[in-house]
């Protein structure tokens, strides 16, 4: 099952990839600052798979791939 969708277009712009994952481990470090080991390891884990999918799986599209061209369209009316 795939929680984090590394081809959406809101995970595009590099610093919300980093903010996502920055917020992750800052959350768990509070939890250890305040001796909760359950809800860091939680954290911690989700900052783990974030950073995992949105740098390790990401693949950026090019701009020919991610809006379609005029001539693509045209070609389809033509076509029927």
């Amino acid at each position: 099952m795939q929680l984090i969708d590394p081809n959406h277009p809101a995970y595009r712009p590099l610093w919300a990839r980093i903010l996502i994952v920055a917020v992750c481990f800052g959350w768990a470090l509070v939890e250890i600052i305040t001796g909760d080991p359950f809800w860091a390891v939680l954290s911690g884990g989700a900052g783990v798979y974030a950073a995992y999918m949105l740098f390790w799986n990401y693949k950026p599209q090019s701009a020919e791939t991610a809006t379609p061209s005029s001539d693509d369209e045209e070609d389809k009316k033509d076509a029927e």
